[in-house]
């Protein structure tokens, strides 16, 4: 299985690296906003939606998700300090301010978010190698 790189300029390359990223499982301490830096990062375990089959239960992928241009980072619904939390990433979106600046929002199940003010969109998704056979197939109600 090749490993994914992606990166997002616009909204419709941010709709790619979501779906790839969707259902993701990140563990609260693996993200983290470095202001010098102006980039917010995170690891996660991300279902590989690419490599699914029919009959098996897929495969997860070590990733990681970085922005770039980031000026504040607001954190609703979870504790962004719980040194056990995990999240389940649902989707990721982006709402233009003053163009090209805006407003990256990371949806998590539970209703937990996190908004991610920058001065441009530059999201990079990038597998880290790591792959195993995943537990189970991730599944949502149609409502």
């Amino acid at each position: 299985m090749t490993d994914l790189k992606l990166i997002a300029l616009d909204t419709e390359d941010l709709e790619v690296v979501s779906a790839h990223a969707q259902d993701a499982v990140v563990r609260v301490p693996d993200m983290g906003y470095a202001r010098r830096d102006q980039r917010f990062a995170m690891l996660m375990n991300r279902f590989a939606w690419e490599s699914d089959t029919p009959r098996g239960k897929g495969t997860r992928k070590r990733a990681a998700l970085d922005f770039r241009g980031v000026t504040h980072v607001a954190y609703a619904g979870f504790d962004p300090t719980a040194p056990e939390g995990v999240l389940n990433l649902l989707a990721i979106g982006f709402q233009v301010t003053d163009s090209p600046s805006g407003i990256v929002e990371l949806r998590f199940a539970g209703g937990g978010t996190i908004r991610i003010t920058v001065e441009y969109l530059e999201a990079r998704l990038t597998d880290l190698g790591a792959a195993w056979a995943a537990s189970g197939k991730p599944a949502h109600a149609l409502d």
